[in-house]
């Protein structure tokens, strides 16, 4: 398990839903190389605790990062994102 502390706030007030501003976080971290390739993002469940968000609000922030090819699922492990090289 990794311990992230990624230090993010949510705005409850904004147009953009809550999960696309975990998910425009997540993407920043991943693209400036603070979150590294092939190491793991904070689990579903470490999202919703830290963030105070519904189990579904933190699954919808990491299907947009899948589709858009930046993380793939390894079964057993979690999420892991993927070497730019790789990237759709």
């Amino acid at each position: 398990m990794v311990a992230y502390r990624l230090v993010m706030v949510i705005d409850r007030h904004l147009d953009e839903p809550i999960y696309q501003q975990i998910a425009r976080f997540l993407r920043e971290q991943i693209e400036s190389g603070k979150i590294e390739a092939r190491r793991p993002i904070p689990s579903i469940r470490s999202i919703c605790q830290q963030y105070g968000v519904a189990r579904a609000t933190a699954g919808k922030a990491i299907k947009i990062l899948a589709d858009e090819g930046l993380i793939r699922a390894v079964k057993g492990r979690g999420w892991f994102v993927v070497p730019e090289a790789d990237r759709r």
